[in-house]
């Protein structure tokens, strides 16, 4: 079956009951007849509710389908599925590249966590490409990649990254929530672990918190061991929403997908923006890598405003009415996102010279988000 298909039949309940939605299941306990079932694999039936019970199953198998993946573990939040991804990653004292321009309460995880293990972790051009090779040796345990880049939106080469890393036997891990599974699948590109938020694009309506990772093989087994021994749980009832929004995932990404690029090009024209920060458009510096790996735009960029000061941006912001200021996106309304405040960069220094604004554009009509926005420059 093609992807769209599968998004709607995977993760389905199965038997007799005829159920659309898969039910939900709330339970801590779950009494076993006997002992040796008390005790005996999980299959066919769990005991304990902290593995998950319906909808979680269907929502693991529904994501293994979507990355073609032999493992799918859930977690709280997306922060907490690529820390999950990283500590599965690691095996032992020694350093770690992470991309300059990765999600900044990771980066926090990884400064002040790390040392803690004994790993020391490295920031590396996201542009690097190939070139990282130069910075690996037997003392790289991991690799750690976000494709585009949080804030800047730089695309990775992902497959010279992994191969890369696997090389010198490292791990790679990605935060793949910009394409959600369906612009891009890591796993295909030689990548390890593949995590995302699931409180994005997948959830799509803002209203929870969750998290996932898959990989394949060894990996994946590495996974279902980590996963269980961290007590990672995600409720039942965030799962059914979380596979209530996985139907309609590839129709609210198509529309909000081609809604950012028709602004990315309106906002291109204006005299006050220096540069549109979107992998999708034609004179982005990584537009070429963007249509190797991605079949199709998400619908969060940004923008710098030419020689206006972070505060005139956050002012700019702040003037916006269709566009409310929140950090997520995914959603199906529209956002904007001041960001100077957040960006921390040691590889590759910032030097724009104006306010960095990030969108994250929803379903609204594409002209009354225009509109707003031209208001807001006027």
């Amino acid at each position: 079956m093609k992807r769209d298909t599968r998004l709607i039949h995977s993760g389905r309940p199965k038997g007799a009951d005829g159920y659309v939605n898969a039910p939900v299941g709330r339970a801590s306990t779950v009494l076993a007849p006997s002992t040796d079932e008390l005790y005996g694999p999980t299959p066919p039936r769990r005991h304990y509710g902290r593995g998950g019970v319906s909808p979680n199953g269907e929502l693991r198998r529904a994501l293994c389908e979507l990355y073609e993946a032999d493992h799918c573990a859930l977690a709280s939040s997306g922060l907490a599925a690529v820390v999950l991804a990283i500590r599965t990653a690691i095996d032992g004292p020694g350093e770690v590249l992470i991309t300059d321009s990765v999600y900044g309460p990771v980066r926090r995880f990884c400064d002040e966590e790390l040392p803690r293990l004994g790993v020391t972790p490295r920031y590396y051009d996201p542009r690097i490409g190939a070139g990282i090779k130069q910075l690996t040796s037997d003392q790289t345990r991991m690799i750690l990649l976000e494709s585009p880049g949080s804030l800047t939106f730089e695309v990775q080469d992902i497959a010279a990254i992994a191969e890369a890393a696997q090389a010198v036997g490292a791990k790679t891990v990605i935060d793949d929530t910009w394409s959600a599974g369906v612009l891009m699948n890591p796993l295909d590109h030689g990548i390890d672990y593949a995590a995302q938020a699931l409180t994005k694009y997948v959830g799509g309506h803002s209203d929870f918190l969750a998290g996932a990772v898959t990989a394949r093989s060894e990996a994946a087994e590495a996974l279902r061991s980590r996963e269980s021994l961290y007590g990672q749980h995600v409720s039942p009832d965030d799962a059914f929403l979380a596979l209530r929004g996985f139907r309609t995932l590839s129709l609210r990404l198509e529309r909000s997908g081609a809604n950012s690029v028709i602004l990315a090009e309106r906002l291109a024209e204006l005299p006050a923006v220096a540069h549109v920060l979107h992998p999708a458009h034609e004179k982005f510096p990584d537009n070429a890598l963007y249509k190797k790996y991605f079949s199709g735009p998400a619908g969060c960029f940004s923008i710098v405003l030419d020689g206006v000061s972070p505060r005139d941006g956050e002012t700019m912001a702040e003037r916006l009415t269709l566009f409310g200021m929140g950090f997520s996106w995914g959603g199906f309304e529209s956002l904007v996102l001041p960001c100077d405040r957040q960006i921390r960069r040691t590889a590759v220094p910032w030097k724009e010279d104006g306010a960095l604004l990030r969108f994250a554009i929803g379903l609204e009509d594409v002209d009354d988000l225009w509109a707003d926005l031209e208001q807001a420059f006027a």
